[in-house]
């Protein structure tokens, strides 16, 4: 199943490890779209900076012209994925995924590039372009090179909580890729989903705003499952059937950073748990749901 490593955090310790041949505990692994938890956390410190808000359109420069549909997009529906953007979250010849990941110069130029497909808040659609604009918005917002927002993920999120080995590669234009190259080790990732169940506070100083959490893991409206938040995913389950959800044998209120490839950081404030798993599966051999609640078993 090409898993490489493995972290289980229970009441804040680690209570299981393990890792793959040649992979450490020293070793950053690819957490794919894991990242763009990772973003929802820099915007997080943004918000509570007052920097951004929000509930007001984003601050992309070429929807601003007069009459543009997008100028009225917020941020809140870009980090929902409910903004309308067209963008197909398909990885082939020709797809728009494909395009911006292996031809483009600028990511969030691609992205922001795209015609409005859906009104806004009607329709919930995945979108890696759409996290890739957020992370140039974060880029502008703290000076605009890649120099200001390497000082500043480093300064107010990856070194308050030693993430030391973290790192979001850029893409050609200097923009960091939001939405899928963020390396860290399975520890890392494990501090990060740390610092979620602890409502954002991190060894007594708070790193995210009051209620950002909260924000983070409610289910954004127009998803059908309940599936997502803002750049998290959720186990809440469909409105009208809370047992209609993604994974069926875990608790309502798991939500989890998900990565292509079967990578998961997943937090279950119920049960005080954070299970990190990292690795290279290539087919279908992997099931979180059975391994999470497995571990689950063990520890009750």
């Amino acid at each position: 199943r090409n898993t490489h490593a493995v972290v289980v955090v229970y009441k804040g310790q680690i209570v299981a490890e393990k890792y793959a041949k040649n992979i450490y505990p020293s070793t950053p692994l690819l957490g794919w779209s894991m990242t763009k938890s990772v973003t929802n956390a820099l915007v997080g410190i943004l918000v509570n900076d007052g920097k951004l808000n929000i509930n007001e359109p984003a601050p992309v420069a070429v929807w601003k012209e007069q009459g543009d549909p997008r100028g009225k997009i917020t941020l809140d529906q870009m980090m929902r994925m409910s903004s309308g953007l067209e963008f197909g979250e398909v990885y082939g010849p020709f797809a728009d995924a494909t395009y911006m990941f292996y031809a483009s110069k600028s990511m969030a130029n691609y992205a922001a590039s795209k015609p409005l497909q859906f009104e806004p808040d009607t329709k919930w659609a995945y979108s890696s372009g759409t996290t890739n604009i957020i992370a140039r918005i974060v880029r502008d917002q703290v000076g605009g090179t890649l120099v200001d927002v390497y000082n500043f993920s480093r300064q107010r999120l990856f070194d308050k909580l030693a993430m030391n080995s973290f790192v979001i590669e850029p893409d050609p234009s200097g923009s960091f890729v939001g939405s899928s190259y963020g390396f860290g080790t399975a520890r890392d990732w494990a501090r990060f989903g740390l610092l979620y169940q602890n409502d954002g506070v991190w060894n007594g100083e708070r790193i995210l705003p009051e209620g950002w959490v909260k924000y983070s893991t409610t289910p954004t409206p127009v998803a059908p499952k309940g599936e997502y938040g803002s750049q998290i995913w959720l186990n809440a389950g469909a409105k009208d059937d809370p047992s209609n959800k993604v994974f069926p044998s875990l608790p309502n209120d798991l939500y989890y950073m998900s990565g292509f490839n079967q990578q998961i950081v997943a937090v279950i404030p119920s049960r005080d748990i954070v299970v990190v798993r990292l690795g290279v599966t290539l087919d279908n051999a992997w099931s979180s749901d059975q391994f999470i609640k497995q571990v689950l078993d063990c520890i009750e």
